[in-house]
């Protein structure tokens, strides 16, 4: 404390540092990626981290239903394009990498899973992006054709215009690809975490904010505007959640804020702490726990390399075993919260709805216990 404590040395800094402004797209390269995309019989767009701007994402919808280009949101961090645009072919590349001749990967750090699928060897690849090639990665090598570095919005409208005086015959194209049906049922017997996505994006509404740790299905969950949807990035960790969810409740007060999390993640977020902050400032939101009594990400990663063996034998809860759960409703309860245990599909909305309206009209933050075996 006493060295924090003295005088510094010498004189503050004597003004603002201001950010690097990215760089703008090269004409050169935009152009050469429009001819590629005017000459591709199946182009494909896969997109991470964009939408951190509204622009980002209004210019990619634009660009994608312009020209006929299908997207895939690859553990998307924002809302790259609204989940009901037409272009729009889901959260996963892998049913289309082996078909499409060329793939545009915007912001992506991890676009695919080489070991698990990849794309055709004959397939042109670009990279856009403001460091498309990942440069402070210890290592990552992805394949790459052509690497722009620019920011998304100005690169995509630069793309646009590229494209409009080359690919005239992609505007009256039929799309290639066709995004796989999802549907996510109440017939189950317990709550799906499918089912459950659903309804928390019914919950959210349209303006409302989903902060999303891992759990719930993008899929499932329709996010159609910008700036509603965050997800955790390669930064975060167990626990990030709700704690980021209070922040967006803080920076934004009129907005409908809402935390999705796992039973082990809310473990590590330290919920005592959550909820004094959620009652100590006024931040009502509501916490919807993905409970399944086990360490989901544990368990997999660990049957995914020793299911033949002893892991295997025994379900892969050796480490990752939380049952008993803890009783998450009745320690929100002690906090003043409205807090509710769910366990069967048809009494989900409306626990949902009672959540939500204890956050709209009590102002007090909700949470709901929702278990989901999976």
């Amino acid at each position: 404390r006493e060295p924090l404590s003295a005088p510094a040395p010498g004189e503050a800094p004597s003004g603002p540092r201001a950010a690097p402004v990215p760089p703008y797209p090269d004409p050169e390269a935009i152009g050469r990626l429009a001819g590629w995309i005017a000459q591709a019989e199946r182009p494909l767009i896969i997109a991470s981290n964009v939408g951190r701007l509204p622009a980002e994402t209004e210019a990619l919808a634009r660009l994608a239903e312009r020209f006929k280009l299908p997207v895939v949101a690859h553990t998307p961090r924002y809302l790259c394009l609204p989940t009901d645009h037409p272009m729009h072919m889901g959260f996963d590349p892998g049913p289309f990498l082996a078909e499409a001749d060329l793939i545009l990967v915007i912001e992506s750090d991890v676009p695919w899973m080489p070991g698990v699928k990849a794309p055709s060897a004959a397939a042109r690849i670009a990279h856009m992006g403001a460091d498309p090639a990942f440069l402070r990665y210890p290592m990552r090598n992805f394949r790459s054709d052509l690497s722009i570095a620019a920011a998304v919005a100005p690169a995509l409208e630069a793309l646009e215009a590229a494209l409009a005086a080359r690919a005239a015959i992609r505007q009256t194209a039929e799309p290639w690809a066709t995004r796989p049906a999802r549907i996510a049922s109440s017939d189950a017997p317990h709550i799906t975490p499918e089912y459950l996505s659903r309804c928390v994006g019914e919950m959210a509404g349209p303006d409302g904010v989903i902060v999303n740790e891992y759990q719930l299905r993008p899929d499932y969950c329709a996010r159609t505007r910008p700036g509603t949807y965050f997800a955790i990035s390669p930064a975060g960790g167990l626990g990030w959640s709700v704690g980021a969810a209070l922040g967006a409740k803080l920076a934004a007060p009129d907005r409908f804020v809402v935390a999705t999390i796992g039973d082990g993640g809310f473990v590590f977020a330290n919920p005592t702490a959550c909820h004094w902050a959620a009652e100590a400032h006024d931040l009502p939101i509501v916490i919807v726990i993905f409970n399944n009594c086990r360490y989901a990400a544990v368990r997999n990663a660990t049957l995914s390399m020793f299911a033949s063996g002893a892991s295997g034998r025994e379900n892969g809860l050796g480490l990752a075993d939380l049952s008993p759960g803890p009783p998450f409703d009745k320690i929100a309860a002690a906090h003043g919260a409205f807090a509710v245990r769910a366990e069967h599909p048809d009494e989900l909305p409306a626990v949902l709805a009672a959540a939500r309206t204890a956050v709209l009209e009590d102002k007090r933050h909700a949470l709901v216990n929702v278990i989901t075996p999976y």
